[in-house]
């Protein structure tokens, strides 16, 4: 027999052990998860319930957008994110603050 032939026979013996000895470990993860379960108290419900939700996700997007100032001149707005906008900065530079223009 070739080296190469045994070489790849060694792989191929050495990938099914691998297999052998993840099947025993992931055995005893599952059974240890199971033990903790029951010392909890915890339900498969629980552990779907810790995943975030996409109305949650969605909320949270339509937050980021949201108008929180206006300038009462011009009208313009600005979420409160980013640069500051120049009617924002003049009125500062006027010793107002912008809070006086957050909208409720």
């Amino acid at each position: 027999m070739s080296q190469y032939k045994a070489i790849l026979d060694q792989i191929e013996q050495l990938k099914r052990q691998a297999e052998d000895v993840r099947r025993e470990e992931m055995a005893g993860a599952i059974a240890e998860i199971r033990r903790l379960m029951g010392e909890f108290g915890i339900t498969m419900a629980d552990l779907d319930d810790t995943r975030p939700s996409r109305t949650r996700t969605r909320a949270r997007a339509d937050r980021v957008g949201q108008v929180r100032y206006r300038d009462p001149a011009s009208g313009k707005t600005w979420t409160g994110r980013g640069r500051r906008p120049a009617w924002v900065v003049d009125l500062e530079a006027q010793g107002r603050s912008v809070e006086e223009y957050r909208i409720a």
